[in-house]
């Protein structure tokens, strides 16, 4: 890809948000109810490609259960409320009343209380018991703290989720966490990310993760990109680590790493890009914080919004549109692509001829930058 000159000093790459690219509907239709959405990483299938945002506003332990009786892979928050309070309904529904100005600071105050260890068990095993797939998520400062804790109580897939994770992380004042031994030693399949790069992808790859996070989490509440400056648009950073997943592949002699796309999932719309793209999943947050069973009571935030120093994210009004269930499986009663997620990704994969996710992903898409001249917008660039 030719970079382009941003002056003198300085070119880039020009790189593509979801909302640039198209899925081309192809010669051939299938009825929808004969697609297959199902997908499966390491010895684990689930009905749909959806894994549950661990954001304390999306997965409960009850919301956990439902997700996973759905079809999807819950993850729960290790760092979150349900760690640090036996009973934290009552912050949630504070949380849901503050207003904009005082919100952020009573995240801070909230999340400044110390996680309990018998908590980090009590609600794995509540999850497990219940017969539910469970991934545990950890920020990498704190995996090697309680990595153990979560196996022991039962958790199928660790999560290693940050900002940006990186296989060689540098640093004087502590030692960091060594990827590539904690994963050899554990019992479980780990997830790793975020990163946006093939470079950092395949790093990442190397450790041996099961399955790999595109972008930087957060989706519609991250100011990341605000705050640090960082940004690589989802659609270029889906094809790039695409990329990187098959360059392991061959490097590996035949070692599949999953691509799951990790922010930005707010329409259905979004979901079937990410997938055409290259994405084996999708971890979806927003649309789930708007069911009626989420902890969130129409609030959404991560955990980049209570950072203690420097925050990077809101806390967004989502509102409530129906059942999880509506949301995931329809019936939908808008036009907005808000709910029935997976229906729409099954007309989608119909309507442009595809059985399967992997074939899916072979799917043309069409690129139309959102800042092409008027007379260009009739005449996309056509790709695959």
């Amino acid at each position: 890809m030719t970079d382009i000159e941003i002056g003198r000093g300085k070119t880039g790459r020009r790189a593509y948000s979801l909302d640039e690219i198209g899925i081309v509907p192809a010669r051939r239709t299938r009825d929808p109810e004969e697609v297959s959405i199902a997908w499966q990483i390491d010895a684990y299938r689930f009905q749909m490609p959806l894994v549950a945002c661990p954001m304390d506003s999306v997965v409960s332990p009850a919301t956990a259960i439902a997700i996973g009786k759905l079809g999807g892979l819950p993850v729960l928050d290790i760092e979150g409320v349900w760690t640090r309070y036996a009973d934290p309904e009552p912050l949630l529904a504070q949380v849901a009343e503050l207003d904009e100005q005082a919100a952020v600071g009573r995240l801070q105050e909230i999340y400044a209380e110390p996680i309990k260890d018998e908590l980090v068990g009590q609600r794995i095993a509540e999850i497990r018991a219940a017969g539910v797939t469970i991934g545990a998520r950890l920020s990498p400062q704190r995996t090697l703290r309680y990595h153990k804790a979560v196996i022991d109580a039962g958790a199928d897939f660790v999560v290693v989720r940050g900002t940006t994770v990186s296989a060689e992380h540098v640093s004087s004042q502590a030692e960091p966490l060594n990827l590539k031994r904690l994963i050899y030693e554990l019992d479980v399949p780990v997830i790793v990310g975020g990163c946006a790069t093939y470079t950092a992808a395949l790093h990442l790859m190397r450790t041996g993760a099961a399955g790999v996070l595109v972008g930087f989490g957060g989706g519609s509440g991250q100011t990341t990109a605000a705050v640090l400056g960082v940004k690589v648009p989802m659609a270029t950073a889906v094809a790039d680590v695409a990329a990187a997943r098959r360059e392991y592949l061959d490097e590996s002699g035949g070692r599949y790493v999953h691509v799951i796309a990790d922010g930005g999932m707010t329409r259905s719309g979004d979901i079937a890009k990410a997938l055409a793209l290259g994405a084996d999943a999708v971890m979806v947050g927003s649309p789930i914080a708007k069911a009626t069973e989420a902890p969130g009571h129409g609030y959404h935030w991560g955990s980049e919004a209570h950072h203690p120093e420097l925050p990077r994210g809101d806390r967004l009004k989502v509102g409530t549109i129906g059942t999880l269930e509506q949301i995931l499986h329809g019936p939908s009663i808008v036009a907005d692509g808000s709910m029935n997620l997976m229906g729409a990704l099954r007309r989608t994969m119909a309507t442009s001829g595809y059985s399967d996710l992997k074939e899916f992903q072979r799917v043309e898409v069409t690129v139309t930058p959102a800042s092409a001249p008027p007379w260009t917008a009739g005449a996309p660039t056509q790709t695959r």
